[in-house]
Order: C-alpha cells, then sequence, then structure tokens
C-alpha cells in the first residue's frame, strides 16, 4: 500500500516514549506521531492521552525518502468550519494619544534642515543614558554605603 502526504488512516499504538508515539499503519509500515501532534491542547504526558495498542485515526504529514512517516492525530480530526471571525475589541486612546493610539504630539524634528538629525538623536542619547547611568550609580551607593565609604 502506498502512503502519501494528506492520507488519513487507521493505525495501532505500538509503542510510546517522552517525545511521541509509533503507530503501525495499513501494510505493516510505522510513523510517528509527535507529542505536539496528538492533542490541540498542551500534552504535558503522552500517557494520558496514549496507551499501547490503542487505534486511532492519523493523517500523514510527512514521508521521507528515508523511510521516515510524520503523523498527526489532532489534523486528523476534522474541524467545524468557522463561519465566522470572533468580535474584535475596540481600542480605547491612552491620555496623550490620538487615532490609532498615536501620540497626538507632533515628532521632534532638528532645525538643521534634514542634516545632522542623526548626529541629534545620538547625542541626545548619550546625554539621556549618562544621566540615567549617574542617578543609578548615585541610588546604589548610597544603599551600599558610598563608594569608598569605612567598613567595620
Amino acid at each position: 500500500m502506498s502512503i502519501a502526504v494528506g492520507d488519513k488512516l487507521q493505525g495501532k499504538v505500538t509503542g510510546i516514549t517522552n517525545f511521541g508515539a509509533f503507530v503501525e499503519l495499513p501494510g505493516g509500515v510505522t510513523g510517528l506521531v509527535h507529542i505536539s501532534e496528538v492533542a490541540d491542547n498542551y500534552v504535558k504526558d503522552i500517557h494520558e492521552h496514549l496507551k499501547v495498542n490503542d487505534v486511532v485515526t492519523v493523517k500523514v504529514l510527512q514521508v521521507e525518502p528515508s523511510g521516515k512517516i510524520a503523523l498527526s492525530i489532532r489534523k486528523a480530526v476534522d474541524q467545524p468550519a468557522r463561519t465566522e471571525a470572533p468580535p474584535r475589541r475596540e481600542h480605547r486612546p491612552h491620555h496623550g494619544e490620538g487615532p490609532g493610539g498615536r501620540s497626538s504630539r507632533p515628532p521632534k524634528h532638528s532645525d538643521h534642515g534634514g542634516k545632522g538629525t542623526f548626529e541629534d538623536k545620538v547625542s541626545r542619547f548619550l546625554k539621556d543614558s549618562e544621566e540615567r547611568i549617574s542617578s543609578l550609580r548615585k541610588n546604589t551607593d548610597s544603599k551600599r554605603g558610598g563608594r569608598g565609604g569605612r567598613r567595620d
């Protein structure tokens, strides 16, 4: 029997590991159902879902030239078609935001006619960064007892 990607087949669980389950398909070939393909929800322990000799319906996900067959139990179950998307929540702007969640303030630009904007941003960043580092040092030094403080 030829097995092709997309086929839905009945198989019997022949072995269970911590990463998945081996399923014997018609024709005597064996494929692997990875633990992530056992159920739609998170599977912590595969033994809670499958046991050896269980008969399961699987969908063929991949057939490698080496003979390995990737299977899925969760994709073998036909999902009901969704007719309508769930309703979306309306975004309410925060204080100071305009429509679309953007700030109502105009962007800050340099007065250099387009030249030097990158350099201005870098110098502003460096200045802000140095201020933050110095205030951090002041706060941590006071908690540690200051730089060069006496230790008893």
